[in-house]
């Protein structure tokens, strides 16, 4: 383009990749815990799809070909991912710990925390894996 404006328009997150240790194990993290149901399956890839909004969370078995392209496993101090934030509908905080806490999931402090949206509520938690999953609430868009 002549103007220097570029061609890129960028309307939010599509997806994140996730190299897991046990796909069934993290469906049902991110399904039955944070609510993205499976969408799309390519067992043949050991590709796992789950619907998070208007985005996707890919899987990917750590013993799959996918995931053996990767390297190896995921290690608390050589995560591929420092973490992804999933934007909440509604931050109700004392409803969200206390469904974490009912599938066993210590959710970290809540925090005011800049994202698309602004400055508003999150609270990271961890997945079976240790990636860091941030829940952010809307916020007011000031910096």
């Amino acid at each position: 383009m002549s103007d220097g404006a570029s061609p890129i328009r960028l309307a939010g997150l599509d997806h994140v990749v996730l190299r897991v240790a046990d796909v069934d194990r993290s469906i049902a993290f991110y399904g039955d815990v944070l609510g993205c149901p499976v969408e799309r399956r390519l067992d043949e890839l050991g590709l796992v799809q789950l619907r998070a909004g208007s985005a996707l969370i890919d899987l990917v078995g750590l013993d799959t070909t996918l995931g053996r392209a990767g390297g190896g496993p995921v290690a608390e101090d050589g995560r591929n991912v420092d973490h992804f934030a999933l934007q909440l509908d509604d931050f109700d905080e004392p409803a969200i710990r206390a469904h974490l806490e009912r599938h066993g999931i210590e959710p970290g402090d809540t925090g005011t925390r800049y994202g698309a949206t602004g400055f508003g509520p999150s609270i990271y938690i961890r997945d079976p894996d240790g990636n860091v999953v941030e829940l952010k609430g809307s916020g007011e868009q000031d910096g």
